[in-house]
């Protein structure tokens, strides 16, 4: 009776049972996917969307901290406004935020 126990302990896996064992792993990458991935995914079309409709006088919050208004869009240069007499030359992509008329800038996601 033992003999015949040890004998199905170690006869091969059949192919399913093998797709078995990965379920687990697989399953972990699913929702990592859907919990970390997709959100960030959306989060960056979104900044990317915000970054091409930039036109002049937007009021925008920069990666620094820096409140001012667009004063000149290039392809990947901002001109920004942040005193009467003062534009900083920086890169598109330092813009953090748009903030819209009357509204109270959000803090960016970390």
């Amino acid at each position: 009776m033992t003999l015949a126990f040890l004998q199905q302990a170690a006869a091969p896996a059949g192919p399913l049972q093998g797709l078995a064992s990965f379920l687990p792993i697989i399953l972990v990458f699913v929702i990592f996917y859907f919990v970390l991935l997709a959100p960030m995914r959306k989060q960056q079309k979104k900044a990317k969307e915000m970054l091409a409709q930039l036109k002049k006088g937007d009021h925008v919050v920069t990666t620094g901290g820096i409140y001012g208004t667009v004063a000149q869009v290039e392809d990947t240069v901002v001109w920004v406004k942040i005193a009467d007499t003062v534009k900083v030359k920086m890169a598109k992509s330092a813009i953090t935020a748009k903030i819209e008329d009357g509204e109270t800038p959000k803090e960016p996601a970390a």
